[in-house]
């Protein structure tokens, strides 16, 4: 018998749906068929079941945060399992060590964490069986069954094994002691806070941060442009004075100065330039344009299009989310026409199909088999969705990923540039822009709002004129602008940015290497780095805008600006290695030989790096006031005074008062510390234990009612009540 292990259990319900199946305690028992011929078992992870140990599990004198203790390098990693996962794991464990089990088929994601996770399981389970690897692109039941009938010999996917594992591992060797080594040399310099550091997320941060430092030291620069309006035999033209193609003028006067001499002159049409331009239908999806779309078309943060899109994935109707491509393979795209005609038999779809192109079989836009790794593009699949049955959110995004496949088969879109160059009176020169739409083609099926519209697409129709016609000026205004600073990140865009964070590195054969491989982070990680930064309190995100918070401001001055944690460089670098193990041609053992080396340096470097540091004390304070885990810290220490119950202290835990042998002697004594709306102070708690009785406190609230009241011990009932005035 088979097993096959899932790494989602909704993955592996629709694993098992194409099969007769009875539902088990954490698994399906899949009754023999003609892909099983002796039944199977599909059990499945709750995601990373097993996770890497903490540096006091290796060491209990690595747990306090020392600089003495640094650099933490285990001999060996090793995985423990979740506490919260406990159970799942141990239903694996018990039926991956069945006698009747002959071979396992790892059913994760098909890519390299997928390959992690199951793989990380059955070595902590201590179990060497046969294997196979089950690799689709879709869980619609056709794709399933195609799976079960072509799986792969598990050696063949053993290498991203290698390089997930050795991401893993490198990472946690720098994210420990870089982060313990900062949070310590910072909280000597007085900033009292924990600090933490990543591979990826920090260089993120730094992109971000140098961002702000931009806006923050941008001056905005005044300028004036002259507009006029000229009129033709009753036809009238908006134009804009230019000279030496520059539009603006940087003092008022020298504007008010051309418009006066312009004003009631007249005018020559001097040159008429037309141009047609073709813009071809947009490339199919992969996560990282699906969700830089999404963000800008509906606001929707990089990791919820990443949950919808998941969700989709699992009920069958798109192809796997986390791909990296925007290309098919040609069995892929030979798909295409049946799901084209599902999708018309959606009504939002009708007038769309069939589109004026059957297949894009032999177009190399969309059609590149070199250009597909492990995944192809993001596409809907041939199930056709109930979208009563979809939230709104999901309906969304599938609509987004099916209009995509939809204008792929759409002709270009065409459009004829008008540029027209005008005289004022043999000496000011005006240039008009104007467009117009030949074909529609593919704009039909996505239609482009102002704010993704280019500028040139935003321009006018302009009338029909000839060169050498004459006519008057009958209006010339000036308009004031002022130059502006770079706008901010959205989080749509910062996904791109991290993408192509190739093109912020001097070096051209480490932009190349970036380049080659996924920037910073891979289209799985890229939304949980983001949100990694959100909950760590370096940025914060209003308005879909991405702001550096004083925390990440300082963590970035801390590292400087040749620090190998701030630049893309190091992950350049470790991406051409990564991808080299993935590939069978690199060692993970000297990767991680040379992983180590890096660590000493860098906590050299922080050592010298020290040395420069001059904070600004007022964010130092700002930082060390709103640390967390110094507010915790401090609710959970404060003695407010003796229990009434037993020799025990009372203490300040944040919601409530309550004895410190609560433990050890099951002491009752608890006062919640917001009472009927009204905080109850630790001054008046200290007179409570020390005479039965607070002051009065005015503002309790009841209803619509409010009173005044001591509170009073009742020393039968062990509670407090309240003592009304006389």
């Amino acid at each position: 018998m088979k097993i096959v292990i899932a790494e989602k259990p909704d993955q592996a319900a629709k694993l098992a749906a194409p099969f007769s199946f009875t539902k088990r305690t954490g698994y399906f028992d899949v009754k023999a068929n003609s892909y099983f011929p002796n039944g199977a078992i599909i059990t499945w992870a709750i995601g990373h079941l097993c996770e890497l140990k903490t540096p006091e599990e290796y060491d209990p004198t690595w747990k306090k945060w020392k600089l003495e203790t640094l650099p933490i390098i285990p001999d060996r990693f090793e995985y423990k399992v979740s506490k919260s996962k406990y159970k799942q794991f141990t239903i694996i464990k018990n039926l991956v060590k069945r006698t009747d089990i002959q071979e396992i088929i790892i059913g994760g994601d098909a890519g390299r964490e997928g390959e992690l996770i199951i793989r990380t399981i059955l070595r902590v389970c201590g179990v060497n069986k046969p294997m196979k690897r089950l690799w689709i692109s879709s869980l619609t039941e056709n794709s399933v069954k195609n799976g079960f009938s072509n799986l792969l010999p598990e050696a063949k996917t053993k290498d991203i094994y290698y390089e997930a594992l050795s991401r893993s591992c490198a990472d946690w060797l720098i994210g420990m002691n870089t982060s313990r080594l900062y949070t310590v040399l910072l909280k000597k310099n007085g900033v009292k806070d924990v600090f933490s550091i990543g591979r990826v997320q920090t260089p993120t941060l730094a992109l971000i941060v140098h961002r702000e430092h931009e806006i923050a030291n941008f001056k905005s620069e005044p300028f004036w442009e002259v507009e006029a309006v000229f009129h033709f035999a009753g036809r009238m033209l908006k134009a804009k004075w230019h000279k030496n193609n520059m539009s603006r003028v940087s003092e008022e006067k020298q504007a008010i100065a051309i418009a006066n001499f312009c004003l009631h002159k007249n005018v020559e049409i001097t040159k008429i330039n037309k141009e047609t331009k073709e813009y071809a239908p947009p490339l199919l999806f992969n996560l990282s344009a699906l969700q830089a779309t999404a963000n800008k078309s509906y606001k929707f943060s990089p990791q919820k299009t990443l949950d919808i899109l998941q969700k989709l994935y699992v009920k069958g109707l798109v192809s796997y989310p986390r791909s990296d491509s925007q290309f098919l393979t040609s069995e892929e795209a030979k798909t295409l026409p049946t799901i084209l005609n599902n999708l018309s038999k959606i009504d939002k779809y009708k007038n769309l199909l069939p589109p004026p192109t059957n297949s894009i079989v032999n177009n190399k836009r969309y059609v590149n088999e070199k250009k597909v790794t492990d995944h192809h593009a993001i596409i809907v699949t041939d199930q056709i969705p109930n979208l009563a049955k979809l939230s709104m959110e999901e309906e969304k995004i599938y609509d987004l990923v099916a209009r995509q496949v939809i204008a792929a088969h759409y002709n270009n879109a065409i459009f004829a540039y008008t540029t027209i160059h005008s005289l004022v009176d043999k000496r000011a020169e005006f240039i008009s822009k104007g467009k117009e739409q030949i074909e529609e083609g593919w704009r039909k099926v996505i239609y482009l709002s102002k704010e993704n519209a280019s500028q040139e697409e935003e321009e006018e129709m302009l009338p029909l004129l000839h060169e050498n016609e004459l006519g008057t000026v009958a209006q010339a205004t000036v308009k004031k602008g002022a130059t502006q600073p770079p706008n901010r990140y959205t989080e749509g865009h910062l996904i791109t940015v991290m993408k192509t964070a190739g093109k912020h590195l001097d070096d051209a054969e480490l932009e190349k290497v970036l380049s080659k491989t996924e920037g910073l982070g891979t289209e799985a990680t890229r939304a949980g780095i983001i949100g990694t930064l959100k909950d760590r309190n370096y940025i914060e995100i209003k308005k879909n805008q991405v702001f550096a918070t004083s925390k990440g401001m300082l963590l970035i001055e801390a590292l400087g600006e040749n620090s190998l944690l701030t630049s893309p460089s190091m992950t350049a670098k470790w991406e051409q290695r990564l991808s080299e193990i993935g590939e069978g041609h690199a060692s993970p053992q000297a990767f991680m030989e040379q992983v180590k080396k890096l660590t000493y340096k860098l906590i050299t470097d922080a050592h010298e790096r020290e040395k420069v540091w001059a904070f600004d004390q007022k964010e130092v304070d700002k930082i060390s006031a709103n640390n967390p885990y110094q507010k915790k810290y401090k609710k959970v220490k404060t003695v407010v005074g003796k229990c009434i119950l037993c020799d025990g202290s009372i203490i300040d835990h944040g919601t409530f008062y309550g004895c410190s042998n609560y433990k050890t002697t099951n002491c009752k004594f608890s006062v919640s510390k917001k009472i009927l709306s009204k905080t109850i102070s630790q001054t008046n708690v200290r007179k409570l234990l020390a005479s039965g009785e607070t002051d009065m406190i005015k503002g309790f609230k009841k209803g619509q009612k409010t009173f005044n009241a001591h509170l009073i011990w009742d020393e039968k009932e062990h509670k407090v009540h309240f003592k009304f005035p006389q």
